[in-house]
């Protein structure tokens, strides 16, 4: 049998470094499976869960000069970047852990039996318990916070769940070295390493999602990456849950009020979320509507100087440059869109940052503008020139569903007197997953109350992919009715032997 090599390769000159590994063939999917799925019973103490997820960030922190090494060779995301990520990463980690000791995600409830209700009810104890083998795609913009050892390896292991994951092709040795220190973290808290695997390959991806014993998956990509995999999902003979962030737009929107008493703070400010990561967020801004008239022309005009200043950028891989080149020629050749800061090639191996312009009547037209209203990935935006609220209106009814949606308003339309800014708050809140006032979308804080997710197709599911409620996408909740104490798991029993927090209802 012929085997496919996987190598790693540096973006800024497009040249192999090293293989890494080999494509993995459906044999060898199939193992990593089965062996995720025997290792599940290992998974299921969780003052073991908690230790183990606390173990691997301990683990990535102690080797952080090799981890960073290794994925800006890969990525050329650099140090700085890199090195929050990290920081990210095993905070997310950590998180879970807690949230595992706090045992609230298991959502405990009880009612007790009444039989003086009409009808009567039975004695009923609900808590969630983990679906089983979750199948992870590494995202290619976050080798480490959205990939091997990311958010939703932390989240399906916190709630009990063995990870196999697809690498990513374009960070295959920073994937192999994360999956390495997690695997010994495993180890070292007394669980089998199986509990986390890495394969690599399209083919292998496609096998994994096939897998009957995988009961779940996570991914971050693209639309058409995603909704291959969405459907395959769909498509099993039982059909699994396929939690997938697609893609967003996450249009902003720019009112005559801001924009005439901070121009230049938002065109800055405008500037340096698209330019964020050489553009390459899943969250930056692609469509901004910002308002005819000198005020609007203000805000232009510190974009323009702002995005003119900024050096080339190099890219995840020669692939997405060629995409984000060729989508900026496409987008920039319709009738009536001006550049006033060209974006596209900076050079054999970068891309330079810039901005488009269309008027809000040529977009509402249609004929051909559909594709500004489509993600570019990379370090570009669409501004929309509008003349009034109605075209506002009109040009967020034309989007699907995005990751944010972002409001610059003036200090006075903050105040939350009902007006145009309210009713934008309610187009929006329609629109997105989340929702930012006078801020900007890039930066999406690992919180409790954080959505990263919207209607589709930035996302194939209403779950969030960071923060503390990430982990309810492994588990499904049973009820016993009328089960003896005895019988009942410990989660369940009357003396309550875990400590965990419970709602009763009944006496």
């Amino acid at each position: 049998m012929t085997t496919t090599s996987v190598w790693s390769v540096d973006p800024r000159t497009g040249k192999q470094r090293e293989q890494v590994a080999v494509e993995a063939t459906p044999q060898e999917v199939d193992e990593a499976v089965q062996a995720a799925h025997a290792a599940r019973g290992a998974l299921a103490d969780a003052t073991v869960r908690a230790a183990f997820l606390r173990a691997a960030a301990a683990l990535l922190d102690e080797s952080a000069t090799h981890v960073i090494e290794a994925a800006d060779a890969e990525t050329a995301l650099g140090p700085g970047r890199l090195t929050g990520e990290l920081a990210r990463t095993t905070g997310q980690l950590r998180a879970f852990a807690d949230a595992v000791d706090a045992g609230a995600y298991l959502d405990v409830r009880i009612d007790r039996a009444d039989p003086t209700l009409s009808p009567p009810r039975p004695e009923l104890r609900r808590y969630k318990i983990p679906l089983g083998v979750v199948a992870v795609y590494a995202a290619s913009n976050f080798p480490l916070a959205f990939s091997v050892p990311g958010g939703d390896t932390a989240s399906a292991l916190a709630a009990g769940c063995p990870v196999v994951v697809k690498a990513h092709p374009d960070h295959p040795a920073t994937s192999e070295l994360c999956a390495s220190l997690l695997r010994r973290a495993a180890v070292a808290t007394g669980l089998p390493a199986e509990v986390v695997s890495v394969v690599h390959g399209f083919d292998a991806g496609l096998e994994l999602i096939r897998h009957p014993l995988v009961a779940a998956a996570g991914f971050t990509g693209s639309i058409r990456g995603g909704r291959a995999l969405f459907d395959a999902a769909a498509a099993r003979p039982v059909p699994i849950p396929f939690h997938g962030e697609l893609g967003s737009l996450n249009p902003v929107v720019v009112t005559p009020a801001a924009a005439a008493e901070r121009a230049e703070e938002i065109g800055a400010g405008l500037a340096g979320s698209v330019t964020l990561g050489v553009g390459q967020f899943c969250v930056k801004p692609g469509l901004v509507l910002i308002p005819e008239g000198v005020d609007g022309d203000r805000v232009t005009g510190e974009l323009t100087k702002a995005l003119g200043e900024t050096e080339p950028g190099v890219l995840l891989d020669h692939r997405m440059r060629e995409n984000f080149v060729s989508g900026v020629r496409e987008r920039a050749a319709l009738p009536g869109v001006d550049a006033p800061v060209t974006p596209g090639s900076g050079g054999e191996h970068t891309v330079g940052a810039g901005y488009l312009t269309v008027w809000a009547g040529q977009l509402l037209e249609g004929g051909g503008y559909d594709v500004l209203l489509e993600e570019c990935f990379g370090p570009v935006t669409v501004v929309v020139r509008y003349a009034d609220q109605d075209e506002v209106g009109a040009v967020l009814g034309l989007l699907g569903g995005n990751l944010s949606a972002t409001l610059q308003l003036s200090a006075a339309e903050t105040e939350g007197a009902p007006g145009p800014a309210a009713e934008l708050i309610g187009q929006v809140t329609g629109l997105a997953g989340r929702i930012v006032v006078n801020g900007w979308p890039t930066g999406v804080a690992v919180a409790p109350a954080q959505h990263h997710g919207g209607p589709y197709p930035a996302a194939t599911s209403h779950s969030t992919s960071v923060g503390g409620t990430a982990i309810e996408r492994w588990l499904r909740p049973v009820a016993y009715q009328s089960v003896p104490d005895a019988l009942l798991p410990a989660e369940l029993r009357e003396s309550n032997p875990l400590g965990l927090p419970r709602q009763v209802t009944g006496g």
